[in-house]
């Protein structure tokens, strides 16, 4: 079991006219992932940016970039967003017509592999593909929009799932209404990876936002 936490910034929330500063900021504020999601107007009821943005981004930090893939058909961008210069690609388990074959595309190019479970998904779409996976993201709210309240319903599916992992080297994500009040509870259940939009760019100053979510989880 993985038990360091670590908090991904979701630079949904940030201020995309200053995007390098505000990513620099993050870094400099102490994440340990830069959280990036991508949307397509298709799979979710929103557009955000492309892997140009990604590589863009990519020069403003050396920290990990958490690439969420909310994008349907997935297979045929996945060799972009790795040349980008992405670190982990996670695509939904409803994103393509075979996860297995998905998760092997990632991994063939270098990358960590994670899998997003929708709210109504069960975590019955992870049972054979567990040996292929990295990082298994459960989303406490529907994909597609930040600042979402936190669903409650989601906290014993990450129980379930840190139960499926076992000893296993996967990080456990969680994304949605992510902040001090919600932290420890996810944590409690299993979670090691937050991931935090606005619970972290709201207020201005993130070194203490990103301080004060890291301290609700001990």
């Amino acid at each position: 079991m993985v038990n360091t936490v670590k908090i991904a910034p979701s630079i949904l929330s940030a201020d995309f006219a200053r995007l390098g500063e505000e990513v620099r900021a993050i870094d400099k504020g102490g994440c340990d992932y830069v959280h990036i999601d991508v949307m397509d107007g298709h799979f979710v009821p929103n557009i955000t940016i492309g892997p140009g943005v990604v590589a863009a981004v990519r020069p403003h930090t050396n920290k990990i970039l958490d690439v969420h893939l909310m994008v349907s058909p997935v297979d045929p961008y996945l060799e972009a967003f790795a040349k980008a210069g992405s670190d982990i690609i996670t695509v939904h388990a409803e994103a393509g017509p075979h996860l297995d074959r998905s998760l092997q595309a990632i991994r063939e190019l270098g990358k960590k592999a994670g899998v997003a479970l929708n709210p109504s998904t069960s975590e019955a779409a992870l049972q054979y593909v567990l040996d292929k996976v990295d990082q298994i993201l459960v989303m406490t709210v529907n994909p597609g929009f930040g600042g979402q309240k936190f669903l409650d319903s989601q906290v014993d599916k990450i129980r379930r799932v840190r139960q499926m992992i076992g000893d296993r080297p996967i990080d456990l994500e969680v994304d949605g209404g992510v902040d001090t009040r919600t932290a420890n509870t996810v944590v409690q259940a299993g979670a090691n990876v937050l991931v935090s939009g606005n619970g972290v760019f709201s207020g201005g100053n993130y070194a203490k936002r990103i301080k004060e979510i890291r301290a609700a989880t001990a």
